[in-house]
């Protein structure tokens, strides 16, 4: 079978015949997706790109499950990168707004608002004191995100202490993790109205492509760790 290959930052991403012929059933399902959206609901498409942006996480996130793997390490340091990336994905989830305290404004008890495909449908809760808001394309986003974080940390530990020194003092591997933080707030994700708007989504979007690509490839961590390494 064919394959075409990508180098980005001295690392290969190799791309099939079958990848392209996913891709092309995915974009085609998407695009029906859509086209049942507006054609079976009362919403009209005030913001294109708003829809947009939504498939995009859904896709790039669906892309780092299937085709990123970490490192195989000892069992205590995938627990300790573990836990790192889950307390990474709670600090995205609340400031995202997808998940928070209730404001007057929530929508009470357990429901669905049917946002766009990427957006919706989004299991929303308000209750007393809690609430949430679970987008497709933030929940499958910030889940890829803590992922590729945790194979940062997995790599870095590999290369020893000074892997670890090279991951948070390269500011290319260092930014994700306020990067990811950012791309929450200028999201505008606190509110469900917000959302349905499309208020913001753009460089929201655009600091989570950037995210990714700076977890996945870490450019200057290699290099960073060996000048470590050899001054020891």
């Amino acid at each position: 079978m064919s394959t075409a290959s990508l180098t980005v930052a001295g690392r290969d991403l190799t791309l099939s015949r079958r990848d392209l012929l996913v891709a092309t059933l995915a974009f085609n399902l998407e695009l029906a997706a859509v086209v049942a959206y507006f054609g079976l609901t009362n919403a009209t498409m005030t913001s294109p790109l708003f829809t947009l942006y939504g498939l995009v996480w859904v896709d790039v996130a669906l892309f780092v499950f299937a085709r990123y793997d970490p490192p195989s390490v000892d069992a205590a340091t995938r627990r300790r990168a573990a836990a790192a990336a889950v307390g990474y994905a709670v600090l995205l989830a609340y400031f995202g707004g997808l998940v928070g305290a209730a404001a007057p404004t929530t929508p009470s008890g357990l429901g669905v608002a049917l946002l766009p495909p990427g957006w919706g449908p989004a299991v929303t809760y308000g209750g007393s004191a809690l609430a949430f808001v679970l987008m497709p394309a933030k929940v499958l986003g910030y889940a890829a995100l803590a992922y590729l974080l945790y194979g940062a940390l997995v790599a870095a530990s590999g290369a020893g202490v000074a892997g670890v020194l090279g991951l948070f003092s390269c500011v290319s591997c260092s930014f994700p993790i306020v990067a990811g933080a950012a791309a929450s707030l200028l999201g505008g994700g606190s509110t469900l109205a917000a959302a349905a708007a499309g208020i913001g989504y753009g460089p929201s979007t655009a600091v989570f492509l950037l995210t990714v690509g700076l977890l996945w490839w870490r450019p200057g961590f290699d290099a960073l760790s060996r000048l470590r390494e050899s001054a020891n």
